[in-house]
């Protein structure tokens, strides 16, 4: 199979037909053999009823229903373990995304060799102080943390080598940092293609400030698991032993400065007077719990199942 068009959605009844018709009419214009799999997470409103109609009409099209919300990056998850086409191509059910674009995705994945390649929305038209200022400042962030040097990461509409698909496991919010999961999967070409967008159509934006905070917090805890997860004790060893060592040096200071001007006979405040005494004790009681927590990180990736699960191109 050519083509697997993954598409994630939440109450989009009023445009899946006319997104699903659009879809059919590219593919079927440049002869590609294809499925669309609409994945339906948890709406309240008649798309799985219209999911339903589609594949009953169409064999190509099929459909996951979630018994409630679970997420966009749940919906992509279960929707690229179905698929089985050649490339899979990601867009959005809310018709800001053009299937006009996917011949060309197709081919820069299938000639040009890309594992990834994910859309940019240069020009846009949406609110530009509710919603392209603030993806502007993730997406500047995100390119400074990642290496990766991509416009627009939170753009629905991306194009897959299967094999990228396949090897990335997307969980809680981290659709947005597809592109960062692959590169660490090993993916190293991944490119962008500057796409159309879209006004939406119907409905209203799902975009709000809690997804903007939480698209931060999500870089970071995964910019620190592809760090040191597989090694915890480089980081948390390592600064427990410069904070042990700080507070050693300055808790060896208070008493030989205690000591010294003892033997010269001078009266000198008790030791335990001194606030120093007790940040030099917090850090060396921090110290030694950031080690032990570097050392538990150890023991529990040392008994992991996945530790030598590898990602393994080719055997020859």
């Amino acid at each position: 199979m050519d083509i697997s068009v993954v598409v994630p959605l939440y109450n989009e009844e009023e445009s899946l037909g006319e997104l699903y018709a659009w879809i059919k009419r590219v593919m079927t214009e440049h002869n590609y053999s294809y499925e669309v799999i609409f994945c339906n997470d948890g709406s309240t409103d008649k798309s799985w009823q219209i999911i339903e109609e589609l594949a009953a009409s169409d064999s190509n099209v099929h459909g996951i229903k979630f018994r409630r919300n679970h997420g966009k990056s749940a919906a992509l998850y279960c929707g690229f373990e179905k698929a089985q086409g050649d490339v899979v191509i990601t867009m959005d059910a809310d018709l800001q995304d053009s299937p006009d674009e996917i011949p060309e995705l197709y081919k820069m994945i299938k000639e040009d060799g890309y594992d990834l390649v994910s859309g940019w929305k240069k020009k846009r038209y949406d609110s530009k102080l509710a919603k392209n200022l603030p993806s502007k400042l993730f997406n500047a962030t995100t390119r400074m943390i990642s290496g990766i040097k991509l416009h627009d990461f939170n753009c629905g509409l991306k194009a897959y080598n299967c094999h990228v698909v396949k090897s990335i496991e997307v969980y809680g919010e981290m659709h947005r940092y597809i592109p960062y999961l692959a590169k660490n999967a090993g993916f190293k070409k991944i490119g962008e293609k500057v796409v159309q967008h879209q006004a939406r159509k119907y409905g209203e934006t799902k975009f709000g400030l809690n997804r903007f905070f939480n698209g931060y917090l999500d870089l970071l805890s995964l910019w620190f698991i592809s760090t040191f997860g597989g090694k915890p004790m480089h980081f948390f060893g390592f600064v427990g032993s410069i904070l042990f060592l700080l507070g050693f040096i300055s808790a060896a200071y208070v008493g030989i400065s205690k000591l010294v001007h003892m033997a010269n006979g001078q009266l000198d405040p008790l030791v335990t007077s001194s606030p120093y005494f007790y940040i030099a004790l917090t850090m060396m009681i921090l110290g030694t719990q950031l080690f032990m927590t570097g050392f538990l990180g150890e023991l529990i990736s040392r008994n992991s199942s996945e530790r030598n699960n590898y990602k393994i191109e080719k055997v020859i």
